[in-house]
């Protein structure tokens, strides 16, 4: 029976024995479905049966990788290319990175052991993709977190890990990390990649809150309970029921509240203000801040019990300048959204682009780096 989820790679590469030798090994995986081209035209025309990754051999006798990269993009913006050549060479590696492709490998022993790694990862990747399509579908609106969660560096392996990790259970999530790396995208990942996926998703963001009206937002109030309560307000709670409430900057809450908000994630029961009536919540707890919590703890402006309540399952966003390479990545993803947003054709960093990317610290990170394209 045919794998619906197999990962489907097309392999061209004009040395018969090398492409033959590539697909025999790979296809020992039985996770991978993997067809051979050895001239790019007939890759081209295959490219409507949509590939999840495509190798190409830089050196080939009719065009050479660039050119066909570039003719690939054309026709499927989807598909991960990664380039596998005879030479190293740094500058021909970065100029086909910005280019659009996912990697540059070397062809030397280790080559098939380099590029069993790529394709394990990029199947997850993949894999990622898919699901979070099927449930974009479900929800039937349109989520923005994939585009900004890119990156093939080590440090962001490890978030993808805990994203997986967090989806599979109902855990409190706690993520950290300076302003700007990406850590609502992250909180979005993990819930609608979970069984609470087709719930709401609830974000508050603490530090956008006067601090007199927190207490409202989070729980509620019913018409009367205060000055201008005219109305029953719903919490943000209550909203949130059986699916995931966000609460970004949560090092924010005055330490007034905290002991009310720990009360509710231990008793899970809400009362909204000026009412005696209990209301049992279902909600998934996942936190996000820029501050050190237990830097605060010490300083007595964060609850010890309340940061043990929330710490949970811990998630750390890179800073984007730890991130190498996956700059370039996010760099070229942002420039295509740019271009499809104003009907322009596609375009490519340029080198000397790339270089001063690469070299720039970006204080305010993702968010930073999408601006400035």
């Amino acid at each position: 029976m045919k794998n619906q989820n197999a990962l489907r790679i097309f392999i061209l590469e004009d040395d018969l024995w090398y492409g033959s030798m590539l697909q025999h090994y790979l296809s020992l995986n039985p996770d991978y479905e993997v067809k051979r081209f050895d001239k790019p035209g007939d890759l081209f025309n295959q490219l409507h049966e949509s590939p999840d990754v495509i190798t190409l051999d830089y050196f080939m006798p009719d065009m050479d990788g660039s050119v066909v990269l570039k003719k690939i993009r054309e026709i499927n913006q989807e598909v991960k290319v990664v380039i596998i050549s005879g030479q190293e060479d740094l500058r021909t590696a970065v100029s086909l990175v910005t280019g659009g492709a996912f990697d540059y490998i070397v062809k030397d022993e280790d080559t098939k052991d380099r590029l069993w790694n790529v394709l394990l990862h990029l199947k997850e990747i993949v894999g990622l993709k898919k699901k979070i399509a099927v449930l974009e579908a479900e929800v039937g609106k349109r989520n923005d977190y994939s585009r900004y969660l890119l990156g093939k560096s080590e440090c962001m392996e490890k978030v993808f890990a805990m994203i997986g990790k967090a989806s599979g259970s109902n855990i409190t999530v706690s993520i950290s990390g300076e302003t700007g790396t990406g850590k609502e995208m992250v909180a979005k990942a993990i819930h609608f990649n979970s069984d609470r996926s087709k719930k709401p998703f609830i974000t508050v963001n603490m530090a956008a809150i006067p601090r007199e009206l927190v207490e409202s937002e989070l729980f509620g109030h019913e018409k009367g309970s205060f000055t201008g309560a005219v109305t029953r307000r719903i919490g943000k709670f209550e909203e949130a029921h059986q699916g995931t409430l966000f609460l970004d900057e949560i090092g924010e809450l005055d330490i007034s509240l905290q002991a009310k908000l720990l009360r509710v994630l231990q008793e899970r029961e809400i009362t909204r203000i000026g009412s005696n009536e209990v209301i049992p919540v279902n909600v998934r707890i996942i936190v996000a801040t820029h501050r050190d919590l237990m830097e605060e703890v010490q300083k007595k402006t964060f609850r010890e019990d309340l940061y043990y309540r929330l710490i949970g399952l811990p998630v750390k966003m890179p800073p984007l300048r730890e991130r190498g390479n996956d700059i370039l990545i996010l760099a070229k993803s942002f420039l295509d959204q740019f271009c499809d947003a104003n009907n322009l054709p596609k375009k490519n960093l340029s080198p000397e682009a790339a270089r001063k990317l690469m070299q720039y610290e970006f204080p305010g990170n993702v968010r930073e780096l999408r601006s400035i394209m």
